[in-house]
């Protein structure tokens, strides 16, 4: 049914009459409650999520998107007489990636009652299995199970974690998750916005003549982007404490609730896109002969790296999650330092791996060549190129070199103290 909010927009309020009623929960799907309804020390999150579906009000298609599907997998024989690959040991080179057989929707909407009525969340669809298949459910099911597992915590929950507030599940067998609305910019808009800004300011007859005002300009920069990553590396703290991975960081998984530079003490970054999250407990772990999971790619990329026990893999997927983590870092580094289209993800990713073998000396030495990434190698270069010494450490080609994330918070490139 239609129903007018108080601004007069209309907002489709789904009816309870869409619910499964086999379900535990009446507007929560049984697939996915049983993750929630299973597990004892979740009661927390369970008794305040909201599971029925006229509690809510959707609002607009904000949009949708898609996701990288690993088809094939083969591994590599690592050995003292063999030199490291980095795209052997991490990357899409062992892969064969394609896009996913479906997309996720994304609609505004708000809590339309209890006492969170108005509170503005975003939706995220999972089609059904008649549209998506049983992946469909096993990807809704698990994003469900790792934020019921994240916001039970003792320490309640994180800032830098996107909120769960509920969800329901329609007569046709979508997933709806609400989250609480933190805002509507990821890191990479953030990024690719400012270096739109700067082509613009580098062509505009009125470029600024204040050396002084530039100088300010980019100390705000700085420290917006050192904000970002704290924020990022906080979050993924939380989760490997709790014994999540996060598996698909990366700018776009990243959300600010501002994107104004000189709003930087005000900016809470918060992790999202826990879709592909793993549960890398000792029981789960010890527990994965012969079951299907999302994580099946993960475990076989450790055995290939010589992780056999369940020690680790464990030590294996939190050093899966710092490399990523390590190419955010050299993601907020260069685009939001550089002109529109001199560096992106992928051509970064590239250089770093497959040019120069991880070698950020190497890697350095090259940049510095080039006029146009001046800005970002300059901001490495803060406190006797401590920015390059944290990623090359990120990027270790042995993952068991790599920092834990909270080695990395505790850097001094990382403490904001050497701006």
């Amino acid at each position: 049914m239609l129903c007018a909010t108080a601004a007069g927009s209309l907002l489709y309020s789904p009816p309870a009459a869409y619910c499964n009623p086999n379900s535990k929960f009446p507007c929560l799907s049984s697939r996915i409650s049983s993750f929630i309804l299973n597990s004892p020390k979740r009661w927390r999150c369970r008794a305040s999520l909201i599971t029925t579906s006229d509690s809510f009000e959707v609002g607009a298609l904000v949009g949708s998107y898609g996701f990288m599907n690993v088809t094939s997998y083969s591994g590599f024989q690592s050995g003292s007489e063999l030199s490291y690959s980095p795209m052997d040991l991490q990357q899409l080179k062992v892969q064969d990636v394609g896009e996913g057989s479906f997309k996720i929707k994304l609609y505004e909407g708000r809590v339309a009652q209890g006492s969170q009525r108005g509170t503005p969340v975003l939706f995220k669809v999972y089609p059904g299995q008649r549209a998506g298949g049983i992946e469909a459910d096993m990807m809704a099911a698990n994003e469900l199970s790792a934020h019921s597992s994240l916001q039970s915590s003792a320490e309640g929950i994180c800032k830098n974690l996107v909120h769960l507030i509920g969800g329901f599940e329609t007569k046709t067998g979508e997933q709806w998750l609400a989250f609480r609305n933190h805002g509507k910019y990821s890191a990479a808009d953030y990024a690719a916005l400012t270096s739109k800004r700067i082509s613009q300011g580098s062509s505009s007859r009125e470029k600024s003549w204040n050396s002084f005002q530039q100088q300010k300009d980019m100390e705000y920069r700085r420290y917006f982007v050192i904000r970002i990553l704290q924020g990022a590396i906080s979050g993924l703290a939380f989760m490997h404490d709790h014994d999540r991975l996060h598996q698909s960081l990366g700018p776009s998984s990243l959300l600010l609730n501002t994107i104004s530079e000189k709003d930087a003490g005000y900016l809470i970054p918060r992790l999202r896109d826990l879709t592909f999250s793993v549960d890398m407990s000792f029981d789960s772990i010890s527990n994965l002969e012969g079951a299907r999971t999302l994580s099946e790619s993960l475990w076989r990329r450790a055995t290939a790296a010589g992780a056999f026990t369940a020690l680790e893999k464990r030590a294996f997927g939190i050093a899966d999650d710092i490399y990523a983590a390590g190419l955010l870092l050299a993601y907020m580094a260069f685009v939001p330092f550089c002109e529109a289209g001199i560096m992106d993800s992928l051509s970064l990713q590239r250089l770093l791996e497959n040019t120069f073998k991880l070698d950020l000396e190497a890697t350095r030495e090259y940049c510095l060549a080039d006029d146009r990434l001046e800005e970002a190698v300059k901001f490495l270069d803060i406190g006797n190129r401590s920015g390059w010494e944290l990623l090359q450490a990120m990027l270790n080609p042995d993952f068991r070199q790599r920092p834990t994330a909270k080695a990395v918070l505790n850097h001094s490139f990382m403490s904001g103290s050497l701006l």
